[in-house]
């Protein structure tokens, strides 16, 4: 994984290791069943799904820009080493400007968090309009499975500790050179972050969480994903579309930087 600063358009681009997320199989789906996942998983010849958890910072004229913001102390041991990678790249937490959030998950999220404060005094936080809607309306709890209502609890939070300096933010311009792409179906308003230069980035959340498998097997999915099949299509759609523009790539699960190729019926995410 890269551990230096790497300049794309006008920022430049520090991944900050967060941790390592582990799971057994049975987390894995596949859009074709239970069959087609079977198969995809003994090619894939893994005992257990192990998921590298990372967020970004950007340095440019406007300060320091956060995207997504990992785990917190939340998930455990293993993860919730973001803020100790900050410190090591001189950034300390009041000097966060603002944070764009891919999704409204856990481990996207609750590092905004210190314990009952906000960890970034004066950030100002970007969220997908889309996800900020849906997880910020109780009613839809209810037709949400349970182990997906994550998002519910960590919208209050933002609300709460980030009161005032939220802003939901439609498809397009964030800021200047960087673009929200929308990538619907791991949740409502799942984004990606496009940082457009001579040689662009995509900063895709978790259109992809195991990069290997995924790449080369697009129809393998997440229990965690809100709407399978249109994650599905979203993920089919954006690997075909950032191979074609020759975007490098990167992602809450992905380690370093990537270049996406073509590969048969599927993709290969290369070391850039």
């Amino acid at each position: 994984m890269s551990k230096t600063w790497r300049r794309f358009g006008s920022y430049d681009v520090l991944i900050l290791d967060d941790g390592v997320f582990e799971a057994p199989l049975d987390v894995l789906i596949h859009g074709d069943g239970e069959t087609a996942r079977d198969e995809a998983v003994a090619r894939w010849g893994k005992p257990k799904v192990s998921i590298p958890v990372n967020c970004f910072a950007l340095r440019g004229a406007d300060g320091i820009t956060l995207v997504d913001a990992g785990t917190g102390p939340s998930w455990g041991e293993a993860m919730g080493h973001a803020p100790a990678a900050m410190a090591k790249a001189g950034i300390g937490p009041e000097q966060v400007e603002r944070v764009l959030i891919t999704h409204l998950h856990g481990d996207h999220a609750l590092g905004l968090f210190d314990g009952e404060r906000a960890r970034f005094p004066d950030a100002e936080i970007i969220v997908p309009e889309a996800d900020f809607s849906f997880f910020g309306e109780e009613a839809n709890r209810a037709q949400t499975p349970q182990n997906r209502q994550g998002g519910f609890a960590v919208t209050a939070a933002v609300k709460k500790h980030y009161a005032g300096r939220i802003q939901p933010a439609p498809a397009g311009i964030v800021r200047p050179g960087i673009t929200l792409v929308p990538l619907p179906g791991h949740t409502a308003g799942h984004s990606g972050y496009l940082i457009e230069g001579e040689q662009s980035l995509l900063l895709w959340g978790d259109v992809l969480h195991l990069s290997d498998l995924q790449a080369t097997a697009p129809g393998i999915g997440f229990v965690y994903d809100f709407d399978a099949a249109t994650a599905l299509a979203s993920r089919r759609a954006i690997l075909e579309r950032a191979a074609r523009e020759g975007w490098l790539v990167s992602g809450s699960h992905i380690e370093g930087f990537r270049r996406v190729i073509t590969d048969g019926t599927g993709y290969e995410l290369i070391p850039a």
